[in-house]
């Protein structure tokens, strides 16, 4: 298939990987990335056509975010959530999407998905409070998607929701200072007995079991594929991605260099070099065969309007998850392998290195528990959970 916006994100690919150290060094994505990346349609890719979206396949929009990641693993990360949230807005009420899009239908959207906040049910809707860590791209959204638990008699949980807020209903905590994806700006979220009303509410169950209501007007084959596909390979891509730019970094460095602790040979002579770059490129290859092939087998049922079986939001999550474990091998391989090169802060080897190794601690990168969930599928027990 044609990737038009892809052609177009090429073209800014090294703007962006010349701010690529600043972007590290300044904890935040560039405005003018972010702005230079909405012209090219990026943040449309998976939005409804009925507010001027593309409603695309979304491989496409993951091979965009594998090559921009490739070049800034922030941008990349901060590109893919954004872009994401487009699409679960689409699974809300219309009413919510209206008050999004009707008068900026380029409005973007972050989120932090953790059950920490308070829902109180009250006339029409619910207060919520709390404060949410780890909100990528926050001060480049007008609204959070937020997870919270309805409280019941005595403060017990009786429900898990994701609540929909504009920015007018939230402060931003600037706490973001770590080793990795520095430059995604995943600041805290605070809420103080803000007012949401019913329709900027949805049940985590339900999206999950696909019968979210926004369906009932975004009824095309994108908004038919599971919450817990469409997530998890988001976070995944950009692993893959910064991969692949380490893999690229790494042959051009090392072609013309010699290594003077072993007798002056030339590093592309040495078998070991040879072995190491076959073993990264083939992680890297399986890693993306895998996903893509499994992103598209699930939309081609949606296209068809077939339910997506079990056994293949299963496949679909065991390799993901093993996606991102083969992205940080090749990682892992080529850093050890480029010697003291990849010690130096802020080239591309050690930064691919920081950013992949921070983006795999995510919760939908757990790779056990996605794995037993795979083991109890096949041995024919029953598997419950989110993110499937």
């Amino acid at each position: 298939m044609s990737n038009e916006v892809l052609d177009a994100v090429r073209a800014l690919l090294p703007k962006i990987a010349e701010r690529a150290r600043s972007t590290d060094e300044d904890r935040r994505v560039p405005a003018e990335s972010i702005r230079e990346l909405a012209r090219a349609g990026v943040f449309r890719m998976l939005q409804p056509k009925r507010y001027g979206g593309l409603e695309g396949d979304p491989v496409s929009f993951y091979e965009v975010v594998r090559e921009i990641s490739a070049v800034c693993g922030s941008t990349g990360w901060t590109v893919a959530v954004l872009g994401v949230h487009p699409w679960q807005l689409a699974l809300f009420e219309e009413a919510a999407q209206d008050e999004v899009w009707g008068g900026d239908p380029d409005a973007l959207l972050s989120s932090s998905y953790a059950p920490v906040g308070r829902l109180v049910p009250v006339e029409g809707g619910y207060r919520l409070s709390g404060r949410w860590r780890f909100s990528s791209g926050c001060e480049h959204a007008s609204w959070a998607m937020l997870g919270g638990l309805v409280l019941g008699d005595q403060d017990r949980p009786v429900d898990f929701m994701t609540v929909l807020v504009p920015r007018s209903d939230y402060l931003i905590a600037d706490v973001w200072d770590v080793i990795g994806l520095r430059g995604t700006g995943s600041n805290d979220i605070l809420v103080e007995d803000a007012f949401v009303p019913a329709h900027r509410v949805t049940r985590n169950h339900e999206m999950a079991q696909l019968r979210g209501p926004g369906q009932k007007v975004n009824t095309g084959p994108l908004f038919r594929i599971p919450f817990g596909t469409v997530f998890t390979t988001t976070i995944t891509a950009p692993v893959i991605g910064m991969a692949v730019g380490c893999y690229r970094s790494y042959v051009s460095a090392m072609r013309d260099r010699v290594r003077l602790s072993l007798g002056g040979a030339r590093f592309t002579e040495d078998q070991f070099a040879q072995v190491a770059v076959a073993r990264a490129a083939s992680e890297i290859d399986a890693a993306i065969l895998q996903t893509d092939r499994n992103v598209r087998e699930v939309y081609e049922h949606a296209v068809r309007g077939e339910t997506i079986p079990a056994e293949l939001r299963l496949r679909a999550r065991r390799d993901q998850v093993r996606a991102t474990e083969r992205a940080l091998e090749a990682i892992d391989i080529l850093f050890k392998t480029a010697g003291g090169n990849s010690l130096s802060r802020g080239n591309p080897i050690e930064r691919a290195w920081r950013d992949a190794h921070a983006g795999s601690v995510h919760v939908a990168n757990d790779v056990e528990r996605a794995l037993a969930m795979y083991g109890k599928g096949e041995f024919g027990l029953t598997v419950e959970d989110n993110l499937i």
